[in-house]
């Protein structure tokens, strides 16, 4: 099926470390990292981390029907609850509280409003009632709670995606800058940090996570149950845009497809929503029970593709990309990333191919949004694999160049080997000398294909 989901057209997979094991996951990993021998394509995947997950215990009965208007009594005991109060075991719950700040509780079904607030008890009245069975989950979203961003399973889970090389780490209910040191400093240096957005308090400080961390993803279910459900799409604008301007990969994530679950073909409504997602000049569009635990993975997969690719061929599509100002930094790399798209159009290349091993470059120039595709021709695999969340890059591992004449002509026949340039089309190098020094993008060169560049070579 992992397989299958590849071929339909996922550029990377998502590992989930809220469900299942270790075991489990390391024989999922395995199998998407065997697509990379078999397709001579690198496969990315992501780990993304539980997080501190706020839950009410456990109820005499398996649960209890909370009516609008009573009182309610959250506390430290850990007595099973009924429907006058329950078990809350997070002290750090009680320490931030205030009253008249909210509590929603399973996925924000049911809201409580604090009248008074103790070390070990939280008086409050139900504003929507229902039923409430155990160990459902606990939003505050009024005041940040000061709970670790990393719980000791996230630790663990960290570790083992360390050590089975993941090259995306997403962490989960981010609040505040600060939240992405720990998990930076337990990776390393391996493989890039991806922040999940799913709470109001991070929206607020939104550009020095982003400065802070590698990409950043719309994570719309906790971002919508503590919201209003008309404040998400703005804010999802807003994200987007400013991930966009800083260079920072974004994804859009939750519900895009989420009738197609259950059912074939989604609704129309669920494709303008993917539609708006790349309009807005997202990286990467996402699925996640559609393909977890849905009838229809593949179906949902290939429809997430063509929606894509339809957007991608309106001729407005780009006009509509560029609503976002990208300013370029006052270095050589920027300047030459924001000239290679200008060169694109004048001259009508079919690709920008950029030598990186970092991947930063790739990176500012897909920055940019340019008319056509990047290949990024890299030594280093595991930059190639990180690059699969990037916009518009088909990223290859391949051995670096040692002279201009190798670079050009190795440019010229990766084109031609992945279908980006036909005999008599131009593409745009980007390079940096000298040859395999990170961070020395300096060279531009307009290169015209022959067409028997891979004669011998096949």
């Amino acid at each position: 099926m992992i397989r299958a989901l590849f071929v339909a057209g996922a550029d990377a997979f998502r590992i989930n470390m809220s469900h299942g094991n270790h075991e489990d996951h390391a024989a999922r990993i395995a199998a998407i990292r065997a697509l990379e021998k078999e397709y001579g394509r690198p496969t990315t995947i992501l780990g993304d981390l539980q997080g501190p997950k706020l839950r009410v215990g456990t109820f005499a009965r398996g649960l209890a029907v909370l009516k609008t208007g009573a009182c309610f009594i959250l506390d430290r005991d850990e007595k099973p609850g009924d429907a006058k109060r329950a078990n809350l075991p997070h002290p750090e719950i009680y320490a931030a509280l205030v009253p008249e700040t909210r509590l929603l509780l399973d996925d924000g079904k049911l809201v409580l409003r604090v009248k008074a607030v103790s070390d070990d008890r939280i008086e409050t009245v139900v504003e929507v009632g229902g039923a409430l069975s155990n160990r459902k989950g606990v939003n505050v979203p009024d005041v940040v709670v000061p709970v670790p961003a990393l719980t000791d399973k996230d630790r663990r889970d960290l570790a083992f995606a360390i050590e089975q090389g993941l090259d995306w780490i997403a962490l989960s209910f981010v609040q505040r800058p600060e939240d992405l040191a720990e998990a930076r400093r337990l990776m390393g240096g391996h493989g890039a940090l991806m922040a999940k957005i799913e709470k109001p308090s991070a929206v607020q400080r939104l550009e020095e996570i982003l400065e802070l961390s590698d990409g950043v993803m719309v994570a719309r279910g906790d971002l919508g149950v503590e919201l209003p459900p008309q404040a998400v799409p703005p804010l999802q604008k807003q994200i987007v845009a400013t991930a966009r301007r800083m260079g920072r990969p974004v994804v859009v994530a939750t519900q895009m497809l989420e009738s197609m679950i259950k059912a074939p073909t989604p609704t129309r409504a669920e494709v303008s929503d993917v539609a708006t997602a790349v309009y807005d000049g997202a990286d990467a569009i996402m699925l996640s029970a559609e393909t977890a635990a849905g009838d229809w993975p593949q179906e949902a997969v290939a429809m997430m593709d063509s929606i894509a690719h339809s957007v991608e061929r309106d001729p407005g599509y780009f006009a509509r990309l560029h609503f976002t100002e990208t300013q370029p930094d006052a270095t050589t790399a920027d300047a030459l990333a924001e000239g290679a798209g200008g060169i694109v159009s004048v001259v009508g290349a079919s690709a920008i191919t950029c030598y990186t091993t970092s991947g930063s470059t790739v990176r500012r120039v897909a920055r940019e949004r340019p008319l056509v595709s990047i290949l990024a021709l890299t030594p280093r695999l595991d930059t190639a694999r990180k690059l699969g969340l990037t916009w518009g890059v088909h990223a290859v591992r391949t051995k670096d160049v040692g002279n201009f004449e190798e670079m050009i002509g190795k440019a010229r026949r990766m084109a031609l080997r992945h279908g980006m340039v036909e005999k008599g089309g131009k593409i745009v190098v980007l390079a940096g000398v000298p040859f395999g020094t990170p961070g020395s993008t300096n060279v531009l060169h307009v290169a015209t294909i022959r067409g028997d560049e891979l004669k011998g070579r096949e």
